[in-house]
C-alpha cells in the first residue's frame, strides 16, 4: 500500500506533465498560427486560417483549464475528493 507522499508526489507529477504538454501545444500554436496567417495572406484573399487558429485555439482554451485544475462542471478538486473516497472505501 502507498503512503500519502507517494500519491501526493505522483499527482504532483502527473500535474507537471500536464502543464508541461500545455505549454508545448501554446509554443505550437505560437508558431504555427501565424504562419498560417502569412500563407493565406501570400496565396488568397479568403480568411481560411481563421478556422484553424479558432478549432485549436478552443482546444487550447480546454486543455489550459484541465492543466490549471478548473473544471466548471465539478468544481476545482472533484477529482481528489473521488481518489480520497474510494481510498477511504477500500481501507474498510
Amino acid at each position: 500500500m502507498e503512503n500519502i507522499n507517494d500519491l501526493r508526489y505522483r499527482s504532483a507529477k502527473e500535474r507537471v506533465e500536464c502543464l508541461r504538454s500545455f505549454y508545448g501545444s501554446l509554443f505550437w500554436y505560437c508558431l504555427i498560427i501565424p504562419l498560417l496567417a502569412f500563407i493565406n495572406y501570400r496565396t488568397s484573399s479568403f480568411m481560411w486560417f481563421v478556422f484553424p487558429a479558432i478549432g485549436w485555439g478552443i482546444g487550447l482554451v480546454a486543455h489550459g483549464l484541465r492543466a490549471y485544475g478548473y473544471n466548471p462542471l465539478f468544481g476545482k478538486n472533484w477529482e481528489e475528493r473521488k481518489i480520497k473516497e474510494f481510498m477511504n472505501k477500500d481501507r474498510y
